[in-house]
């Protein structure tokens, strides 16, 4: 049988039993057609980088499926089908990973991040160094009072 590696996207206002459910859903279809879901990771609901079909958000779930590609094929037809599930992605891989995916490694290394992210709790930029090619220009000086601003030649009169 070949390994694949199976991401579906399920819309992001079903709830997370809901996800679970339509899972299963898919485990039991795999096993029906002679196929094996060695693995489950639920990456949860996550920010899309565009819209699709009007969602801004998605569950997001992997699975490592050990199966014959006619099971695969009917998987991503009775997908298509669903209304709940957005996208999904099936990879032919030579071996399944072993742990967890780098998903579930990214969430784990950031939970353990003690600096509060990419630029630490006070939203400095953290260990970065010196900039040598540039001099340090001190305190900015109190430029008080400023008079209004003139308006431009190229801009009508009242467009301010």
């Amino acid at each position: 049988m070949a390994l694949y590696e199976h991401v579906f996207l399920a819309r992001q206002d079903v709830t997370s039993q809901q996800v679970e459910g339509l899972t299963e859903q898919i485990k039991t279809k795999i096993a029906s057609l002679g196929g094996v879901v060695t693995k489950v990771e639920p990456w949860g609901l996550k920010s899309l980088a565009f819209r699709i079909k009007k969602n801004r958000k998605a569950h997001f779930t992997m699975l490592n499926v050990s199966a014959p590609p006619e099971a695969v094929a009917e998987l991503e037809r009775t997908l298509s089908i669903n209304e709940d599930v957005i996208r999904y992605l099936t990879i032919k891989v030579d071996e399944h990973e072993a742990g967890p995916s780098a998903m579930l490694r990214k969430r784990e290394d950031s939970d353990r991040d003690d600096r509060g992210g990419p630029r630490g709790p006070r939203g400095d930029r953290g260990d970065r160094p010196d900039r040598g090619d540039r001099p340090d220009r001190g305190e900015r000086p109190d430029r008080g009072d400023r008079p209004p601003r003139r308006p431009r030649e190229d801009m009508p009169a009242g467009a301010i």
